[in-house]
């Protein structure tokens, strides 16, 4: 079965063709002329050593697309548990990044891959340090990155166009990364700096993504500072005259949500980042009633735990109904289309990502449904939101190449990964 994450809310049983990283084929099983048209693309490819894979009791469906996330964090997964966020980050979070060498960043980076690859997610939006060690992890795994090299004021300032550079230059030649600006947030960046980083997007004609109303602390920060909001700030800043993703967008007015689908930005709502940190609700249903366009992320694994978006999407519809009051908000369609369509659009791919169709890029995964908790089939798209679970992964292409193919990667040893992790995290402790 073929999902397709496109205006015709389509599910049906056929075959997908790929010739190098595109989809060259859609077909329908119901439709006489499509299945001619398979049996002329099986003649055709057949010289050339045509793969099959068969999809009997599985579902074809676009990559999962993670708009925000601190891939390398897995490093710090279960080790700054229940904490605010200012502790967190103060207390715990940013001493260990203090310790981290870029070779660490990689492992942590290949590790945090390995998991989403595993579980369907063939695009992220990674925002940290050191991105050229990121851009090493995506190629040695083959997942889609969008590379944002981080800073905040002080010392990290005077690092971050170096680590632009060096991230453009780790990302050229490459077609599956591509790189962004990545200011920490209002109440860390003064505005010199955000201009700053807004001039240098301009001049590689890049977009910019930035953590936005996170908590009630930083709207107090900058309204104390500036005397607005931290929305306003950033707009007065010139952040939003570039594309934007702004990440989390928690606390926001209806002001700010103007702004925001004023200047097309994207929203990546983290909800279980969010709701661990007690961070609070964003309010997504007001803002897709708004016009806004809203992605999902996973935010890091230090604040998740996990890099899962099957259950980000679950939880998102289920905090979304339970915030706005309403049962009929977020409904199981509108959680896929921000997991895939939405967050294609956020990193400028709209219409070559996040659907199944002809001209498309091949990044798809196939779901085993032949499991008892999709049984039975009533509803295969509430059963994605619902239901469905990281380890359902069968097979994932990523721009037409095979990355996991039936539950396992194919290019990277998980043992030999996770033993170096360990080795990593056992290093930096001994340095702390």
């Amino acid at each position: 079965m073929t999902a397709t994450v496109d205006d015709s809310r389509k599910y049906f049983t056929g075959s997908v063709g790929i010739e190098g990283n595109m989809i060259v084929l859609v077909a329908d099983d119901d439709s006489e002329e499509d299945r001619q048209r398979v049996e002329e693309f099986r003649a055709a490819n057949n010289g050339g050593g045509l793969r099959e894979v068969d999809g009997r009791g599985k579902l074809l469906m676009p990559g999962l697309v993670n708009t925000h996330t601190h891939v390398a964090m897995t490093l710090m997964r279960n080790m700054a548990d229940d904490l605010p966020l200012m502790a967190w980050l103060h207390e715990r979070v940013w001493p260990f990044e203090a310790q981290l060498k870029p070779h660490d960043i990689t492992v942590g980076a290949r590790l945090g891959m390995a998991e989403m690859l595993l579980s369907g997610t063939t695009t992220l939006v990674d925002m940290y340090w050191h991105e050229a060690a990121v851009a090493q992890a995506a190629r040695d795994t083959g997942i889609r990155a969008v590379l944002c090299p981080s800073f905040i004021d002080g010392e990290r300032m005077s690092e971050f166009e170096r680590d632009l550079e060096e991230t453009l230059a780790a990302a050229e030649g490459c077609d599956t990364l591509s790189v962004r600006p990545a200011p920490h947030a209002a109440y860390s960046c003064s505005a010199e700096n955000l201009r700053r980083a807004v001039d240098l997007a301009r001049r590689h004609r890049l977009g910019i993504t930035i953590h936005v109303s996170e908590t009630l602390d930083e709207q107090r920060i900058i309204r104390e500072r500036h005397g607005c909001t931290p929305t306003e700030y950033l707009r007065d800043a010139g952040v939003f005259s570039v594309p934007a993703i702004a990440a989390h967008c928690v606390h926001v007015t209806d002001g700010d949500m103007e702004i925001l689908r004023a200047h097309g930005v994207t929203v990546a709502h983290n909800p279980q980042s969010n709701m661990k940190l007690a961070s609070g609700a964003a309010p997504v249903a007001r803002m897709l009633a708004a016009g806004l366009n809203v992605s999902l992320g996973t935010d890091g694994a230090s604040s998740n735990n996990d890099l899962d978006m099957w259950d980000e999407m679950r939880s998102a519809s289920l905090l979304g109904k339970l915030t706005a009051g309403d049962p009929a908000v977020m409904p199981a369609y509108e959680v896929v289309k921000m997991a895939t369509v939405d967050g294609a659009k956020a990193i400028g791919m709209e219409g070559m990502l996040g659907i199944i169709a002809e001209g498309a890029i091949a990044d798809l995964i196939l779901i085993d449904t032949e499991k008892p908790h999709w049984y039975p089939h009533n509803n295969p798209i509430s059963a994605l939101v619902y239901s469905a679970q990281a380890h359902d992964i069968h097979t994932v292409f990523v721009n037409g190449r095979e990355v996991v193919s039936g539950g396992r990667l194919t290019g990277l040893d998980t043992l030999a990964l996770m033993q170096e992790v360990s080795a990593v995290v056992s290093r930096i402790e001994g340095r702390l």
